[in-house]
């Protein structure tokens, strides 16, 4: 499994924008571990789940089945360290999307206050691109199982409010693995 650095999202529409959320905790090694003495959460997690929040934005707009990847952190301002305790509230909006990329901006807040903003850029590589056709970033099973934890299919609608649904290659993969565990 991979990590996630978000614990949920709150939105979702597709094509425009998500909110997510992470609550920072002792139990995250990197806290622990960043700055021993002064548990404190690197700000390269908050862009990482930044990143991750964005590009499933991107992703589910192709079904989740193209391949987004983080190409260049555009800008990153921090106003305020994250400690454990504290609830930080993400917000990527879709800036730009163009043939074979993605800008988004991103703000994150801790309460009221304004904790950083992050403009980050996406490759979004094509799945009829042959150089790219061999990779898979994530086995389908286990990608849907994750996307389902962070909320995304129960909060996530399109833009004219109907419910986003499961792509059918994502339930293929799900019945296809829990008939595999049962044999």
């Amino acid at each position: 499994m991979r990590w996630f650095w978000i614990d949920r999202f709150t939105e979702f529409v597709s094509g425009k924008y998500a909110t997510a959320v992470k609550n920072v905790s002792l139990a995250d090694e990197v806290t622990d571990e960043y700055a021993p003495g002064r548990p404190l959460y690197p700000s390269s997690m908050i862009i990482e789940g930044m990143a991750q929040s964005g590009g499933l934005l991107l992703d589910q707009m192709h079904g989740f089945s193209g391949r987004v990847v983080l190409a260049k952190v555009i800008k990153a301002e921090f106003f305020a360290e994250a400690m454990p305790g504290d609830r930080l509230d993400l917000r990527v909006d879709i800036d730009v999307i163009q043939d074979g990329g993605a800008f988004v901006k991103g703000t994150v807040h801790r309460g009221d206050q304004l904790q950083a903003n992050i403009d980050l850029m996406f490759a979004i590589l094509g799945t009829n691109d042959q150089r790219f056709a061999k990779v898979q970033l994530f086995e389908p099973a286990d990608f849907c199982r994750m996307i389902r934890l962070l909320r995304t299919f129960q909060v996530g609608v399109n833009e004219d409010g109907t419910p986003i649904k499961v792509p059918q290659h994502m339930l293929d993969a799900e019945k296809a693995y829990l008939n595999m565990e049962w044999k």
